[in-house]
């Protein structure tokens, strides 16, 4: 059995609060670019490069240590009020923290780096600070010799000085780290002593090699807040005793005292801990995906018992069929808190599409903003990762062929600034992101002659807006002129909408002429479980998202109305709403006239359209884990995935909204030919 690397573990470790520091570092500058005058916010910009920084030196990241010493150095410029925050130096921050997460990501995989980008990116922060370009190496940057402060100068007026000591435990040298590394970092914030207490120390014979005998006792002064001075401690958390005090500037200016008396004095007593806080366990995935799975089968396995039981003609108030319902509602605790583990906030995603937004209207000549909206909204994280790819498209779409050149805009009496707007939210129990832009909106004339002149659709057709509009999702349509790296809107959305529906979405255009286009995509909010109302049509059982089912209705004769031959209405209270014969629409029977006698579904859809479905069984209401289907299967329009039942059934999971959208479909050039 192999011994775990501990390095390669806090390697990994520190990669992780790497994404965490880089976060806060976008939603800074995010903060900045929206007119936030706080100065907490460069602070919180500051540190973040800051502690980058100094978790690198520590594994001799050369090239991620000299490219944020850079960074950091033009930032403090501005967090000291020496340079301001203008327009375009909030663009090379942008830039700069782009390739500085380039850095952090290629040093994790072990791959190079371009240093002509860093080094032409370092250049132009230079020209923005009034401090001279270090010409150190990063090793001396990040293990500089101690600068120590013999008390014969005071410190000045804006400065402060810190009480530091500083005990190690032994597990802090296991893990790599080391005290002259800690002290390095500390003496690029300012003028620093430091004493060992070496009064611990036994004699030889009584030496343990394993334990820590010294500490360290340390007085900081400098302009940098405490915040800061903490920051430089974060690797080393847990494994040492710390306690910081800050001098009151009486204090700050009486004479120091002797380092040989310092030394023979034993260190202060640590202090008592801090106020408790929320604590983090970091757990691999691949746990968590297979607690997933084991709490899906206690989902089946809990139905195989309930409908056995209710087999068995127990009474319902017998002690088993208690302790069947106790069990249940465990069953689904169990489930929410797990699903809650694997749900993540949007954030992470949305920050990616900012970068994508600066790089291709970069690319393009375009001003473009990205306006967010809804980022804390939690969506399962395997929805994130595949929902990744799809979005990026849509925003380079978005901006590249979505929003008109500037000079455009401006003869069309808009602003130069072109605005892209991302949004999340959840609604009916699915989650829905919206991507929008203020642009020309689609050229539907144009549109529509490109797909008569690739034979995508006869040049006879009559379409309706909504038809020309889903044209888009065409496999190889396209309106884009020329062929380029980022195409034009239309390349390449069969395969958004394809990788959508492999997640259980669906995707809509809604577009004005002159105001923009927004596409809507409604993803379901988890992967594993879903509530479902269980269903029986011509033989067949199937299961339907119980979010989206309002009301069950018994039919009766003067409640049907047949407006055309195959096509019904259902009158509820004071309107209408469409009659859909479930069996029918799925191919299982051939269509007939509504039975009298049947049972309805009124279902509410996302886009608020309200339909019934007619069905022939209502069997009961259950959670129900889901299964994709393989890609081998033919996808059947309306078929989203399936599940194994109590009894070990499998049934097929319904997507009412796509049912829907596939008999509008075909319906559609029905109504034209007899028109």
């Amino acid at each position: 059995m192999t011994t775990p690397d501990p390095m390669a573990e806090i390697r990994a470790s520190f990669f992780v609060e790497c994404e965490e520091l880089l976060e806060a570092l976008q939603d800074g500058l995010q903060a900045l670019e929206g007119g936030s005058d706080d100065p907490e916010v460069i602070h919180v910009v500051f540190r973040a490069v800051h502690s980058i920084k100094g978790g690198a030196g520590a594994f001799g990241l050369s090239n991620l240590v000299e490219f944020a010493h850079g960074f950091e150095t033009v930032l403090d410029d501005v967090r000291s009020d020496r340079t301001p925050v203008t327009p375009a130096l909030l663009k090379l921050f942008f830039r700069a923290a782009d390739h500085l997460s380039d850095i952090v990501h290629a040093s994790r995989e072990g791959v190079a780096v371009s240093d002509a980008q860093s080094d032409a990116l370092l250049a132009e922060l230079s020209t923005h600070s009034g401090e001279v370009p270090d010409t150190d190496t990063p090793e001396e940057i990040a293990f500089a010799p101690l600068k120590l402060d013999l008390g014969l100068e005071s410190a000045p007026s804006h400065e402060t000085t810190y009480d530091i000591v500083f005990t190690p435990e032994p597990e802090l040298f296991d893990t790599g780290n080391d005290v002259p590394h800690v002290f390095s970092a500390l003496s690029e914030l300012g003028q620093l002593e430091v004493r060992c207490d070496t009064s611990r120390v036994p004699t030889l014979d009584q030496l343990a090699p394993e334990v820590v005998y010294l500490s360290w006792s340390l007085t900081l002064t400098t302009s940098v807040d405490r915040a800061e001075v903490e920051s430089l401690f974060e690797f080393v958390e847990g494994l040492c005793e710390l306690h910081i005090s800050e001098r009151t500037p009486d204090i700050a200016r009486a004479d120091k005292p002797a380092p040989e008396a310092a030394e023979t004095t034993p260190a202060p007593e640590a202090p008592a801990p801090a106020a408790q806080t929320k604590s983090v366990v970091r757990v691999d995935i691949d746990r968590v995906e297979r607690l997933v799975n084991l709490v899906g089968e206690l989902v089946i396995n809990q139905a195989v018992l309930a409908q056995s039981l209710q087999k068995s003609g127990l009474s319902p108030h017998s002690e088993a069929m208690n302790g069947l319902e106790e069990f249940q509602r465990l069953t689904r605790d169990i489930q929410d808190s797990v699903m809650m583990i694997r749900a993540q906030p949007v954030k992470s995603l949305f920050q990616r599409m900012s970068r994508i937004v600066r790089e291709t209207s970069a690319a393009v000549s375009k001003d473009v903003r990205l306006v967010t909206e809804g980022d804390a909204t939690e969506v399962d994280k395997t929805v994130i990762e595949r929902l990744a790819d799809p979005l990026t498209h849509m925003i380079r779409n978005a901006v590249d062929h979505g929003l008109e050149p500037i000079q455009t805009r401006l003869d069309n009496g808009k602003p130069a600034q072109g605005q892209v707007h991302l949004s999340a939210a959840h609604r009916s129990g699915r989650v829905i992101i919206e991507v929008s832009d203020d642009g020309g909106g689609i050229d539907r004339k144009r549109v529509l002659d490109t797909a008569i002149d690739k034979g995508l659709v006869p040049a006879d057709s009559a379409l309706s807006e909504a038809e020309i509009d889903n044209l888009l999702f065409l496999p190889g349509f396209s309106t884009a002129s020329n062929v380029s790296d980022l195409s034009g809107r239309g390349v390449g959305m069969d395969v958004v909408r394809a990788a959508i529906q492999e997640l259980g979405g669906r995707i809509s255009i809604i577009s004005a002429p002159g105001q923009g286009t927004k596409f809507t995509i409604s993803l379901p909010l988890t992967l594993a479980v879903l509530d479902g109302m269980i269903v029986e049509v011509a033989g067949e059982t199937l299961v339907l998202p119980l979010n989206v089912v309002s009301e069950t209705l018994t039919l009766s004769a003067g409640m049907i109305e047949e407006i055309q031959p195959g096509m019904s209405v259902l009158r509820v209270r004071d309107g209408f709403v469409p009659l859909v014969d479930l069996g029918a629409a799925l191919g299982y029977r051939a269509p007939s006239p509504a039975d009298q006698d049947g049972i309805a579904l009124l279902l509410a859809l996302e886009d608020d359209t309200r339909v019934a479905l007619a069905v022939d069984e209502i069997q009961d209401q259950r959670q129900v884990v889901i299964k994709g289907l393989d890609d081998s299967f033919y996808r059947t329009p309306g078929i989203a995935a399936a599940t194994i039942l109590g009894d070990g059934q499998i049934a097929l999971i319904l997507d009412p909204a796509d049912i829907i959208a596939s008999i509008r479909t075909q319906s559609a050039p029905r109504q034209r030919q007899e028109a």
